[in-house]
């Protein structure tokens, strides 16, 4: 196995990544091929039925299709990793559930992260979404408002229309787990509009605050799709608390890397829009980190600049260099890789030794190290 070094002296495992990298390339199309299942590209009467029922009185196929399924479906087709689908199928693997019977709910996590993509650009007043302008510049905010709210329930059908295949002890799990993990979603969001928005202690976010922020608003999904498959496989309550644990870890791990990569300069901004995040105003783990270690002329900029949500391609480069001034990137980089090894430790004595959990391993690895 060939291996390269972090800038740590810890080996990256290139086989493993090229591994994870394959199993998202082989399931995507599946993925997909599931979602049109239960949210199709052209919705026809038959569809609307299949979804809501009979109509009492006529369904409009043409505005079903124009506010809904087109614009789902714009945003889906960009692309997207579809990592938290692949990680509810890894974690049913690893527990020997059975994949013809579970696949039907990897729609869940999918299209409620994606409902969350939605609305957060329009909360943040995002220009790009996946390298095109986001669903509110394309077809009107009170669309992109609605289809973001369709996509939090659509998803929700596969526990209905499989229910006979589950204990009723099971389904109400699964319904609870959902309920529960998207209320987090909108107060981690909230945590997350108020601070960009310089409100408050915006200033003054601690670690620990910014950590909370992110299990709610990106751990969450991670949590929902790790518990799901545990429930749904069979599993036990420990095993349920422990792999949601260590997926909510790999989401706040993924958080974090999102605002290393965007921070970078890499090929990550030019999907998202240079320096984003710097736009938007987030006090990101990086940011927080310089606030704290930054001289007091520093920190008054940097505070300055963010507050400006600026797009100003001097202004973010200045705010850029401050933060790699502190070696605040490297420090959350550093931050998010122990926060990841502490959490596999914790979770893997509970895991069955197979081919299942090595790949596993593997993706939480790839997610925290990947480049774009």
């Amino acid at each position: 196995m060939s291996k390269e070094t972090n800038d740590n002296g810890s080996p990256i495992q290139i086989e493993s990544g090229n591994v994870v990298k394959e199993y998202l390339m082989r399931k995507k199309p599946i993925i997909d091929a599931v979602i049109k299942k239960y949210i199709p590209e052209e919705l026809t009467e038959k569809d609307l039925e299949f979804i809501f029922g009979k109509p009492r009185y006529k369904y409009n196929l043409e505005a079903s299709n124009e506010a809904i399924a087109k614009p789902i479906w714009d945003f889906l087709n960009r692309g997207g990793k579809r990592w938290r689908p692949a990680l509810f199928l890894l974690v049913a693997e690893t527990l020997g559930g059975d994949p013809e019977k579970l696949m039907d709910f990897v729609v869940i996590p999918e299209i409620i992260h994606n409902a969350t993509l939605v609305h957060d650009d329009i909360e943040d007043r995002s220009e790009l979404r996946r390298g095109k302008p986001c669903m509110h510049k394309i077809f009107g905010e009170d669309i992109a408002i609605n289809v973001g709210d369709a996509m939090l329930f659509l998803p929700l059908l596969p526990l209905s229309k499989n229910k006979d295949s589950f204990s009723d002890k099971i389904i109400a799990n699964a319904y609870e787990i959902c309920c529960q993990e998207m209320m987090n979603l909108c107060f981690g969001q909230a945590m997350d509009i108020w601070w960009h928005n310089g409100k408050g202690t915006a200033d003054n976010v601690t670690e620990q605050e910014y950590l909370q922020m992110c299990a709610y608003k990106t751990g969450t999904l991670a949590r929902m799709s790790a518990r799901l498959a545990v429930v749904l496989s069979g599993g036990s309550k420990e095993q349920e608390d422990a792999m949601g644990k260590i997926a909510e870890t790999i989401g706040v791990a993924f958080q974090i890397q999102d605002d290393i990569l965007s921070a970078s300069g890499t090929e990550f901004q030019k999907k998202k829009g240079y320096g984003d995040d710097i736009t938007e105003g987030k006090r990101t783990l990086i940011v927080i980190h310089a606030l704290q270690n930054a001289s007091e002329e520093d920190r008054k900029r940097l505070i300055e600049i963010l507050n400006m949500h600026t797009t100003e391609h001097e202004l973010i480069k200045e705010a850029l260099d401050l933060l790699h001034k502190y070696d605040s990137v490297k420090y959350a980089k550093e931050f998010a890789r122990k926060l990841m090894k502490d959490a596999w430790s914790e979770a893997e004595a509970l895991l069955p030794q197979t081919e299942a959990k090595k790949k596993l391993e593997a993706f939480v690895n790839y997610l925290v190290e990947r480049e774009i």
